[in-house]
């Protein structure tokens, strides 16, 4: 699947921006909101994977979604946030979120179609190891569908880590990397449904979750959850599934 955002030109010792991805997204900037147009298959899986988070994060937080704004204190981070497709719907349930992108085009449609929603939530350009990034701590800190567009995995993960606060939650979402996926989230997302534009992914980035649960022990957290997520062709509709060979979320808190 598609994601947002991205990151490469060096600031310092270690980066994990990747020039070209944040230069391809930047470019479909202005389409992070159109239903049909690049972003397509984003607006698809977004509900099931903010019902997916919104689950996870009840639980963790003791919160019911049941009531109005049920995260109402807390705050959330979105690492990679595009053009908001996230942030917007975690900002209107309770939390108070910050956005973070290293394209400033993407951060440019984030603001602006913010402020057309009534929705009052903190944008910034840069990559989370930057100096100037907020550093948080933050309640709940997201990375969806952005590793496999990262230079550095370790450096990004490191960076993401630090934000998390004590009794925090680090939830990532991203393409698994087996054959399934370079049939699947690839070859046929790609080149033959035309999901998404061609080059979009690099299948060599994809992560398996194995190698996501080694970099977060690294940096001190252990993984709480993996959730598969599984796109039906007969409804044209994503839900959460057992089944973690092609897209998975995956939540860590603080060993």
């Amino acid at each position: 699947m598609v994601t947002t955002s991205l990151f490469n030109q060096q600031l310092g010792p270690a980066s994990s921006r990747d020039q070209q991805e944040i230069d391809n997204f930047s470019a479909q900037a202005d389409s992070w909101w159109d239903p049909s147009g690049p972003f397509a298959p984003l607006h698809r899986l977004n509900p099931t994977r903010v019902r997916i988070l919104a689950d996870l994060f009840a639980g963790h937080f003791c919160r019911s979604l049941g009531e109005t704004g049920p995260f109402s204190g807390l705050s959330l981070t979105d690492v990679g946030c595009g053009g908001g497709l996230v942030t917007e719907p975690f900002a209107r349930l309770g939390f108070d979120v910050i956005g973070l992108d290293a394209s400033e085009e993407n951060i440019a449609t984030a603001r602006g179609h913010a402020e057309v929603s009534g929705l009052k939530i903190a944008y910034h350009v840069g990559a989370p190891e930057d100096k100037n990034s907020p550093d948080g701590p933050f309640d709940a800190v997201v990375a969806l569908e952005v590793v496999e567009h990262v230079s550095d995995i370790r450096t990004f993960i490191d960076s993401l880590t630090e934000k998390v606060g004590p009794n925090g939650i680090l939830v990532l979402s991203t393409i698994n990397r087996t054959l399934k996926s370079m049939a699947l989230a690839k070859l046929a997302a790609e080149y033959i449904l035309r999901w998404v534009p061609a080059g979009t992914h690099t299948w060599s980035k994809f992560v398996k979750p194995s190698e996501l649960t080694h970099h977060l022990s690294h940096s001190g957290f252990t993984v709480r959850a993996i959730q598969g997520m599984g796109y039906d062709l007969a409804t044209g509709e994503w839900q959460p599934c057992d089944d973690v060979s092609v897209n998975y979320v995956i939540a860590a808190v603080r060993t």
